[in-house]
Order: C-alpha cells, then sequence, then structure tokens
C-alpha cells in the first residue's frame, strides 16, 4: 500500500505541474493579446507593429522601440514589463518544476517498485503485457495472486502502471530485467513475448536464475512447443 500511494502522489504532482504549466501558457497569451490591444488602441499602431512591440517589451530583448511612445504609451509599457516579465518568471519557473517533478516522481517510481519487489516472495512474473498479458494480470488479480510485469513498450509499461500493477520496463530475457522482477524468490513465470524466439531466450534465462520456478511459456508453433518444453525442464 505503501509503494501504490507513493505511485499515486507522484502522479498527482505531474498532473498539477502539467495544470501549472497550462495556466502559465493561458497567461503568457494573455499578456501578448492585452499588450497587442493596448498599444492598437493607445498608440494607433498596426496590428504587426502592436505585437512586434509588446513581445520585445515582455522578454525584454531591448530593441528600440517601433515608434516613439506618447505618455500614456510609457505608462502602459512600464505596466506590460512588470506584468510580462513577472509572468515569464513564473512560466520558467514552473517549466523547471515541470522538468523536476517529471525526474523525481519516475525515480520515486522506480525505488517504491523496487521495495516492494524486494518484499515479495512466492509471487510471479508476466514477461510481456501484450492482450495474453493482460488477461493473465487480470487473472492473477481475480485470485488475489502477487504478480510483477515485464516489458519493454512503454505503453505497455503505462498500462499496467494505470491499472496498479507492479511493473519493470526492459528485457524480459535480460538477467538484469528478471533480477528486477524478483526472479530469484518467485515462484512462477509466464512468458508471453512478441516471438517465439522471446519467449524461448526468456525461458532460458529465467531458468538459470531459478531452477525451481514453475515456467508457462506462450508458443505459436509445435516446433517452438518442443522446444520451449525442453527449456522449461
Amino acid at each position: 500500500m505503501e509503494g501504490r500511494s507513493g505511485l499515486w502522489q507522484s502522479r498527482k504532482a505531474m498532473s498539477k505541474a502539467s495544470r501549472r504549466g497550462l495556466l502559465v501558457v493561458a497567461a503568457i497569451g494573455g499578456v501578448l493579446v492585452v499588450g497587442t490591444v493596448g498599444y492598437m488602441l493607445i498608440q494607433g499602431w498596426s496590428l504587426l507593429d502592436s505585437l512586434y512591440m509588446t513581445v520585445i517589451t515582455i522578454f525584454t530583448v531591448g530593441f528600440n522601440e517601433v515608434h516613439p511612445l506618447s505618455t500614456a504609451g510609457h505608462v502602459f509599457t512600464i505596466l506590460l514589463i512588470l506584468g510580462g516579465v513577472g509572468t515569464i518568471l513564473y512560466g520558467l519557473g514552473a517549466m523547471f518544476e515541470f522538468v523536476v517533478s517529471g525526474q523525481l516522481s519516475g525515480a520515486y517510481r522506480r525505488r517504491a517498485v523496487k521495495r516492494q519487489v524486494e518484499r515479495l516472495q512466492g509471487h510471479y512474473i508476466i514477461c510481456g503485457f501484450g492482450r495474453v498479458g493482460e488477461s493473465v494480470a487480470a487473472q492473477f488479480r481475480s485470485h488475489g495472486a502477487d504478480f510483477v510485469v515485464i516489458d519493454n513498450e512503454p505503453g505497455a509499461i503505462s498500462r499496467a502502471d494505470e491499472a496498479g500493477y507492479l511493473s519493470v520496463r526492459g528485457d524480459a530475457a535480460e538477467d538484469e530485467s528478471l533480477e528486477a522482477a524478483g526472479i530469484r524468490e518467485a515462484k512462477g513465470l509466464v512468458t508471453a513475448v512478441g516471438s517465439d524466439a522471446g519467449n524461448i531466450f526468456v525461458t532460458l534465462s529465467a531458468r538459470v536464475l531459478n531452477p525451481a520456478l514453475l515456467i508457462v511459456a506462450r508458443a505459436i508453433s509445435d516446433e517452438t512447443a518442443t522446444k520451449l518444453e525442453r527449456a522449461r525442464r
């Protein structure tokens, strides 16, 4: 529960940062509109000149004024600088927070998953989260079994995360991914990656790491089924 709560908190933080980013974009757009319309009304400038003046003002690039300003124009420019520069600085801060929160949430998720997996014993590992893998995961959940999903596709991992499953992104045939899923403490493994060759490699790797592991492997052809049967022993 602690790990899942942490994952939920990290997603919540990312969502909050995303909303702030959208608000900043809207605010900058609003400043551009206000500045452009203001110069058009106060100075009587064209749309392009007014927009140009607004952009160089709020981004403080230091270019000369497109036309001489009236007293009202000077006052308006001062207000535009205060509002525009403040909005830009706030936007930069929000962007920095969004990037940092994304990195931290990803790191926090990996640590939370690692802690949960380290506490598992007698669990199952599902290699490949396609149609078959999702079906197996649903069955495991319905029976209250602990399991970890391994897949190297970001979309598959996102689906697993949204479903609340423990997941490891990586190649299931690699020892590192299997170790991250707790292969040595696992009770069984279901391999349902997208190819027969992939399922054979996963089976061989898993058997080496855990000789006592119960392995169920998906096979498309009869020849592969025979090879998988040998590899499982």
